[in-house]
Order: structure tokens, then C-alpha cells, then sequence
């Protein structure tokens, strides 16, 4: 599902102020997509264990909060600027939900559609100002905080989404499977044609953070709730490692690069 511009449903306007800020959707994307989403699932859950949740949270605001204002400083994509901030919302938005069910009590089956009410609502308030929804017209401060009010409520989204299929009897590694099928659906929908570029990337998006935090939590926790047992620190540094590579390789070799790189 993933072509040299698999999000131009319609044309934008062409605008020269700022290359576009995001990379172009290749197989290396969807691949340290799924890491970031594994590692800030089980680095939320680490640093609640340590610092506990309320320092956590705190920390994890402060983390987001750099991140994002080095990402909207840059004037260009810049590998290693946009996966931090990336990693950053993963963190963060699995706090977010976790919060949102552990400490205030909020049941997975209110909390996940409630987050993909919040989805909508962006999304909606972002087809409304800017007629589009591409990230191939990434280029103005306003689309640019579109984005990553999408990118957060869908880190949150994926969060609770994942948790409620894990705790209802399909657990971790159940949910695996049953998020690994269900991202084959908007990319086979797209290839045939009944799933618009647009839609599809979104859906599929939405569906690599539930898919790489189950794959995560099933890594990491114990034998009594399913896991492997390898533990959070480890598979931590394990997928921290995997996502340090992957971008090490994509800021040298440019293949995501806006104009510049290899999409397919």
C-alpha cells in the first residue's frame, strides 16, 4: 500500500516556505514505526515502576514537550529530530491512557472509544482548516501541529485498544495475531482499491501501536500473565537499540527523505 506519494488523494497548494517535515511512507517506516510503539509501551511502563506514575508522567511531559519544539524548529526533515519526537508521543501517549484506566479508573472499553473520539475530532478540524489530511503537505506550522495532535491521539488510541484486547481473552500474544491481520486489511483495501490512500495509511497507523505494544508487553512480562518473561528493561534497551540502527541507516542512506530518498 505504500507508493511514491501514497497520500496524495488530492493536490495542495505548493508551498516553498518549509520542505516537508515528514519522511516518505516506505517499508522503513512502517518497520520503526512498530519499534517506537514497543518501546514506549514497555519504557512508560519501566519508568512508572522506577519513578512512579506521577514523576513519570511529569518527566515524560518534559521529554514531549523538547522533542516536539526541536521537531517544529527544524526547517526540513531530519531523521533523528522526527523519530525522537516520535518515541517521545509513544511514551507519553501510552501514559495517557494507562492514567486515564489506572489512576482515574476509566474502563478500556469507555476510554478507548472516547480516544477515538478525539481522533476524529482532529481530524476532522484538520480536513476542515487545510482540506486535507496528506502528510506529503507537512510544510506550514498549522498542518505541522495537526499532524502530531493526530500522531498523539492515535498513540493514545492504539494504547487502550491494545490493553482492552489483551484483558477481554485474547491476550498479548493473541493480540498480536489479531493485530497483525488486521493491518494486512487497509493495505490489501488500498492495493485493490477500495480503501483510499488517505484512510489507509491512517487505519494502518492507528493499528502498528496496539501491534508492536502487544508484541512488546508479550517480550516483557512474566510467564503468569502470558509473557516471555525477559523483563521491561531489557526489551527496553533491546527495541531502543533496533530503533537506533534503523534511523542511524535511514539519516545516512536519506531513503526516506522527502524528495530525496526511495519511497515504494
Amino acid at each position: 500500500m505504500t507508493t511514491e506519494h501514497l497520500l496524495d488523494d488530492r493536490p495542495l497548494v505548493p508551498l516553498r516556505a518549509m520542505a516537508n517535515k515528514v519522511p516518505e511512507v516506505t517499508v522503513y517506516f512502517w518497520i520503526v514505526k512498530v519499534l517506537t510503539t514497543g518501546m514506549g509501551e514497555t519504557a512508560s511502563d519501566l519508568l512508572a515502576r522506577l519513578l512512579g506514575p506521577v514523576p513519570a508522567v511529569a518527566l515524560g511531559g518534559l521529554a514531549l514537550a523538547a522533542s516536539l519544539a526541536l521537531q517544529f524548529a527544524v526547517r526540513r526533515y531530519v531523521a533523528w529530530v522526527y523519530w525522537t519526537a516520535v518515541v517521545m508521543v509513544s511514551v507519553f501517549g501510552t501514559m495517557a491512557a494507562d492514567v486515564l484506566h489506572v489512576g482515574l479508573g476509566v474502563p478500556y472499553l469507555v476510554s478507548t472509544p472516547l480516544f477515538l473520539a478525539a481522533l476524529a475530532a482532529v481530524f476532522a478540524l484538520w480536513y476542515a482548516v487545510e482540506g486535507s489530511l496528506s502528510i506529503h503537505g507537512i510544510r506550514t506550522r498549522r498542518r505541522e501541529a495537526f499532524y502530531w495532535a493526530a500522531v498523539l491521539a492515535t498513540f493514545a488510541l492504539g494504547t487502550a485498544a491494545g490493553d482492552l484486547t489483551a484483558t477481554v481473552g485474547f491476550g498479548y500474544l493473541g493480540s498480536v495475531i489479531l493485530f497483525a491481520v488486521a493491518i494486512c486489511v487497509p493495505a490489501v483495501a488500498h492495493r485493490v482499491a477500495v480503501l483510499k490512500a488517505v484512510p489507509a495509511f491512517w487505519t494502518a497507523y492507528v493499528i502498528t501501536r496496539p501491534l508492536g505494544a502487544s508484541l512488546a508487553d508479550w517480550m516483557a512480562l512474566g510467564h503468569t500473565r502470558g509473557g516471555l518473561g525477559l523483563g521491561l528493561g531489557p526489551v527496553t534497551l533491546a527495541w531502543t537499540a533496533a530503533i537506533a540502527c534503523f534511523v542511524g541507516y535511514l539519516a545516512f542512506s536519506r531513503r526516506d527523505t522527502p524528495g530525496g530518498g526511495t519511497a515504494i
